[in-house]
């Protein structure tokens, strides 16, 4: 492993909800590394961890011990506009459930984040075009979210998640509302994009189908990392690799209905 191509590590991370008889072990002292251009899968039973995890990534939540490091730097030393620019340029976010503004438009939703910090939808056009291209979306960018499919919201979310050109896009799962062809159609745009752009994307997810777009994937159970698979995206086809993650799900209890 090339250490220089490492865009993300998490050293002994652990997240302690509550006290005393209340306390819960949310993470267990996690350690892991990303490498630029993954396409990185989290999965595991319900109250693993995952959610948690990517939260802490994103520093929507404290980790109680440990570090997380983007591109050499510790993100719990981040204060003030560190913190905002890591927020909104170094990280985009994926919602489950899109988390679109229903007063604005797409493209308003598309170029909130640069707003933010004083970039009008002017000067982001093309940005706007092209991702609305590669994701499918040109015809609703004036559209409501009231006026879109389920398929066509999560789609400009990933848009809004892209636009800043983050250094990591944090997917929670982002098929979780959606239906198996909707699913289908927004993994083909995002493993696109991580091949062709060589985008690191990490994703939690409870769907094998989803899971079997990446790379690698981390197992979770009760707070540890259970088990890894990796997936050579030369020789190896989805199927093949969905199979693969459905026996570790198997072994982590209770098969996929189980794995949330």
């Amino acid at each position: 492993m090339n250490t220089n191509d490492q865009i993300l590590q998490v050293e002994g991370l652990t997240k302690v909800y509550g006290k005393g008889d209340n306390k819960t072990d949310a993470l267990r002292g996690i350690t892991f590394n990303v490498q630029k251009g993954e396409f990185l899968g989290i999965m595991g039973a319900s109250g693993s961890g995952k959610t948690t995890l990517l939260n802490c990534i994103a520093t929507m939540l404290k980790p109680t011990s440990g570090k997380i490091i983007l591109h050499g730097k510790d993100t719990s030393k981040f204060r003030g506009k560190e913190l905002a620019d890591y927020r909104g340029r170094e990280i985009g976010y994926l919602f489950q459930e899109f988390e679109l503004l229903d007063n604005l438009t797409a493209r308003e939703n598309i170029t909130l984040p640069l707003a933010l910090h004083g970039i009008t939808a002017k000067k982001a056009e093309s940005d706007i075009q092209t991702l609305a291209s590669m994701l499918d979306i040109t015809e609703v960018l004036d559209k409501f979210p009231s006026q879109m499919s389920g398929g066509q919201k999560q789609r400009v979310a990933a848009a809004r998640a892209l636009i800043s050109n983050p250094d990591i896009v944090l997917a929670d799962e982002p098929t979780g509302a959606l239906d198996s062809k909707n699913s289908k159609i927004l993994m083909d745009k995002l493993s696109a994009i991580n091949e062709n752009q060589q985008k690191t994307i990490m994703m939690v997810t409870h769907d094998a189908n989803a899971a079997s777009y990446c790379s690698r994937i981390l197992f979770i159970q009760d707070g540890c990392i259970f088990h890894e698979l990796r997936r050579d995206k030369q020789t190896e086809f989805t199927a093949a690799f969905y199979d693969k993650i459905v026996a570790v799900m198997a072994q982590l209890g209770g098969g996929r209905a189980n794995v949330l």
